[in-house]
Protein backbone atom coordinates (compact mmCIF):
# COMPACT_ATOMS: atom_id res chain seq x y z
CA UNK A 1 0.00 0.00 0.00
CA UNK A 2 3.17 2.41 0.82
CA UNK A 3 4.06 1.94 -2.72
CA UNK A 4 1.05 2.93 -4.36
CA UNK A 5 0.78 5.99 -1.88
CA UNK A 6 4.30 6.90 -2.94
CA UNK A 7 2.96 6.69 -6.83
CA UNK A 8 0.23 8.80 -6.11
CA UNK A 9 2.16 11.61 -4.19
CA UNK A 10 5.04 11.13 -7.21
CA UNK A 11 2.21 11.69 -9.90
CA UNK A 12 1.03 14.54 -8.30
CA UNK A 13 4.38 16.13 -7.77
CA UNK A 14 5.09 15.82 -11.73
CA UNK A 15 2.28 17.31 -13.10
CA UNK A 16 2.05 19.88 -10.61
CA UNK A 17 5.82 21.07 -11.34
CA UNK A 18 4.64 21.57 -15.01
CA UNK A 19 4.16 25.18 -14.12
CA UNK A 20 6.87 25.42 -11.68
CA UNK A 21 5.00 25.26 -8.33
CA UNK A 22 5.25 21.58 -7.22
CA UNK A 23 2.37 21.95 -4.48
CA UNK A 24 -0.97 22.37 -6.32
CA UNK A 25 -1.90 21.50 -9.72
CA UNK A 26 -3.82 23.96 -11.85
CA UNK A 27 -6.29 23.61 -14.14
CA UNK A 28 -4.60 22.69 -17.13
CA UNK A 29 -2.19 20.46 -14.80
CA UNK A 30 -5.32 18.58 -13.34
CA UNK A 31 -6.76 18.03 -16.92
CA UNK A 32 -3.62 16.41 -18.11
CA UNK A 33 -3.00 13.82 -15.02
CA UNK A 34 -6.97 13.27 -15.06
CA UNK A 35 -6.65 12.11 -18.99
CA UNK A 36 -3.63 10.26 -19.15
CA UNK A 37 -3.27 8.96 -15.61
CA UNK A 38 -6.81 7.93 -14.39
CA UNK A 39 -8.76 7.96 -18.19
CA UNK A 40 -10.99 4.85 -17.48
CA UNK A 41 -11.90 6.65 -13.79
CA UNK A 42 -13.21 10.02 -14.71
CA UNK A 43 -15.78 9.76 -17.69
CA UNK A 44 -14.88 12.59 -20.28
CA UNK A 45 -12.18 14.21 -19.10
CA UNK A 46 -11.29 15.43 -21.92
CA UNK A 47 -14.48 17.49 -21.78
CA UNK A 48 -13.45 21.41 -20.23
CA UNK A 49 -16.75 21.34 -18.62
CA UNK A 50 -16.34 17.91 -16.83
CA UNK A 51 -13.30 19.50 -15.58
CA UNK A 52 -14.55 22.52 -14.37
CA UNK A 53 -17.18 20.67 -12.55
CA UNK A 54 -14.84 18.42 -10.95
CA UNK A 55 -12.33 20.80 -10.39
CA UNK A 56 -14.66 22.91 -8.52
CA UNK A 57 -16.15 20.22 -6.48
CA UNK A 58 -12.27 19.72 -5.15
CA UNK A 59 -11.07 23.07 -4.65
CA UNK A 60 -12.34 23.46 -1.14
CA UNK A 61 -10.89 26.72 -0.63
CA UNK A 62 -11.29 28.08 -4.28
CA UNK A 63 -8.35 29.28 -5.27
CA UNK A 64 -7.99 27.35 -8.63
CA UNK A 65 -5.67 25.15 -8.03
CA UNK A 66 -5.68 21.96 -6.15
CA UNK A 67 -3.58 21.14 -2.88
CA UNK A 68 -2.57 17.19 -2.90
CA UNK A 69 -5.53 16.87 0.18
CA UNK A 70 -8.11 18.32 -2.28
CA UNK A 71 -6.74 16.23 -5.05
CA UNK A 72 -6.89 13.11 -2.49
CA UNK A 73 -11.17 13.20 -2.20
CA UNK A 74 -11.03 12.40 -5.99
CA UNK A 75 -9.14 9.14 -5.30
CA UNK A 76 -10.96 8.26 -2.43
CA UNK A 77 -14.32 8.98 -4.84
CA UNK A 78 -12.99 6.98 -7.46
CA UNK A 79 -12.38 4.22 -5.09
CA UNK A 80 -15.98 4.42 -3.22
CA UNK A 81 -17.16 4.20 -7.25
CA UNK A 82 -15.20 1.08 -8.15
CA UNK A 83 -16.07 -1.45 -5.39
CA UNK A 84 -14.53 0.71 -2.91
CA UNK A 85 -15.55 1.65 0.87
Amino acid sequence: MESAINVLVSQFKTYAGKDGSANTLSKEEFQSLVTSQLPNFVKNASDPATIDQLMNSLDANNDGELTFLEFWQLIGSVANQHGGF
